[in-house]
């Protein structure tokens, strides 16, 4: 006899997924119907405001996007004013990237509508419970890190397409 499936709402990284999507929504149909910018910019938007000028692969590492995403966001970003690029000081080779006063004023705007969003969510839930529950999420990010820095996994080709190897 077949074991029962086990179904994708015992997941958590299902489930969080599936939070990120629905209450994300909201932050995406502002961010473009609002703002005319996407996700991803958003979030580099939100970066570059709270860490100051980075690289384009700081500004990656910091956002948790691969760099050729990035890049291609950045230049969408540079395009609508919102972002410069300008060369370290000593290292004309390095290019920092920072926020026009275009872009942070955007930010500045944006930023209390999400955190408005972010509130009412956490709102569902007393001052022990979110108290926990960022405890919680603070101990699933670590040892998520963890997980990752020991783990040996296969680099990602997505032109196999779920082929099954060899």
């Amino acid at each position: 006899m077949n074991e029962p499936r086990r179904p994708l709402d015992d997941l958590l990284l299902y489930r969080l997924s599936r939070l990120v999507a629905v209450a994300g929504s909201m932050v995406i149909k502002i961010c473009e119907g609002r703002f005319g910018i996407t996700r991803r910019e958003w979030r580099l938007l939100a970066v570059l405001a709270s860490r100051g000028e980075l690289s384009s692969s700081g500004l990656a590492e910091h956002a948790q996007l691969d760099r050729a995403r990035t890049s291609k966001a950045v230049g969408s970003m540079v395009e609508k004013g919102l972002v410069t690029r300008s060369h370290a000081a000593g290292d004309r080779r390095q290019v920092l990237l920072g926020l026009t006063e275009r872009g942070r004023d955007m930010y500045d705007e944006l930023f209390p509508v999400v955190a408005r969003i972010n509130a009412e969510l956490m709102g569902t839930l007393d001052a022990d419970a979110a108290a926990r529950l960022d405890e919680s999420l603070a101990r699933l990010q670590a040892h998520a890190e963890q997980m990752v820095s020991r783990a040996v996994l296969p680099k990602a080709d997505r032109r196999r397409r779920g082929a099954q190897a060899g």
